[in-house]
């Protein structure tokens, strides 16, 4: 079989776009988990500035205090909200990356089933040659082994 074949060619072309793929899902993965930290710590800034209004306002607190507090809980809200978007937009990717993935990997699998394929076929006819020698080589063996009449 000749070293490098069209099929080779189409498998390591397949196999460097499933990598590809693979990468780009593990980069979207470490976004979604940073988004995700990024929400928790928004959770959390937002907690504690809810629970400092609530002690605050019980000990008495003025108008602008308690506005600004309101105000900034309301920004909290606002970038929880956004964060929570740009999650949903990451698992969208995540969801198309892992389509993609899965699509070349059953392209990969295919050219990878049509070159065992091929070498089963070269493997045959390889040992039909040999056979082939073999038997020449023996059928020429036995006739000078014959007497001559």
């Amino acid at each position: 079989m000749p070293k490098e074949t069209s099929l080779d060619i189409l498998i390591n072309l397949a196999q460097d776009r499933l990598d590809e793929a693979g990468h780009v899902l593990a980069d979207l993965s470490t976004q979604r988990r940073n988004a995700q930290q990024q929400l928790g710590t928004l959770d959390g800034y937002r907690s504690d500035y809810a629970r400092r209004l609530q002690s605050t306002t019980e000990g008495g607190l003025t108008a602008s205090n308690y506005h600004n507090f309101r105000h900034f809980i309301a920004t909290l809200d606002e970038a929880i909200s956004q964060q929570n978007r740009i999650i949903a937009q990451i698992d969208t990717q995540i969801e198309t990356g892992r389509r993609q993935w899965h699509a070349e990997k059953r392209q990969l699998n295919s050219y990878e089933t049509l070159k065992t394929r091929q070498l089963r076929q070269f493997q045959y006819r390889e040992q039909r040659r040999e056979q082939r020698a073999s038997d020449e080589i023996s059928a020429g063996l036995y006739r000078r082994q014959q007497p001559s009449h």
